[in-house]
């Protein structure tokens, strides 16, 4: 059987590779290094433009050079491969675990539950986090499950525990982690008994 995983991971390194010849060729022709008159130039145009047009249009809308806009798609596809190789090998690796509980009877599917319940809510409480840094609050449209999904035991703590720094460092998010992870110990060794 083919490794979807590995399959993934080159895939993700090709389209890298191309993304950053593509940057480099648009970068050497938007900086004058290649003539864009040449036919070379004309042809790395022809090539890389519909690639960083789109990324260009908005980079220019937000104020930024145009000529960097191949080695933003670059980060862009390098962080969105990461993300995406990550959220695959989370999903094959509970598809496995769902299998070998399903094999293990009703304490394996109970600790399973357990396990991915406690997977959602850390996985909410990080994008909760990483949104307030960005801006993206609360009632944001791509913001509001993951508020939905951890407010029951992060406002308890966020009004007992106040902010440190001077009221810049909230850490009720870690709390709440901290005490998501000795719940689910505690469940996990409540099943196993």
């Amino acid at each position: 059987m083919l490794d979807v995983l590995a399959v993934a991971r080159y895939t993700v390194f090709t389209i890298f590779a191309l993304t950053v010849l593509a940057a480099l060729g648009s970068w050497a022709v938007r900086t004058r290094r290649i003539s864009p008159f040449s036919a070379l130039g004309r042809g790395l145009r022809s090539a890389t433009d519909p690639i960083v047009s789109p990324v260009e249009r908005r980079l220019v809308r937000m104020g930024g050079n145009p000529v960097h806009a191949g080695w933003w798609l670059v980060v862009l596809i390098a962080v969105g491969g990461v993300i995406f190789l990550s959220l695959l090998g989370w999903a094959l690796n509970t598809l496995h675990t769902a299998r070998w509980a399903a094999a293990g009877g009703p304490r394996a599917v109970l600790a399973l539950l357990v396990v991915l319940v406690y997977r959602v809510l850390i996985v909410a409480l990080i994008a909760r986090v990483i949104g307030s840094w960005i801006g993206a609050f609360r009632y944001s449209r791509w913001m509001r499950p993951a508020y939905a999904l951890t407010d029951w035991i992060v406002e308890p703590i966020r009004r007992v525990v106040p902010p440190v720094g001077g009221g810049t460092f909230d850490v009720s998010p870690l709390l709440a982690w901290l005490v998501l992870w000795v719940l689910r110990q505690l469940l996990l060794t409540g099943l196993s008994l």
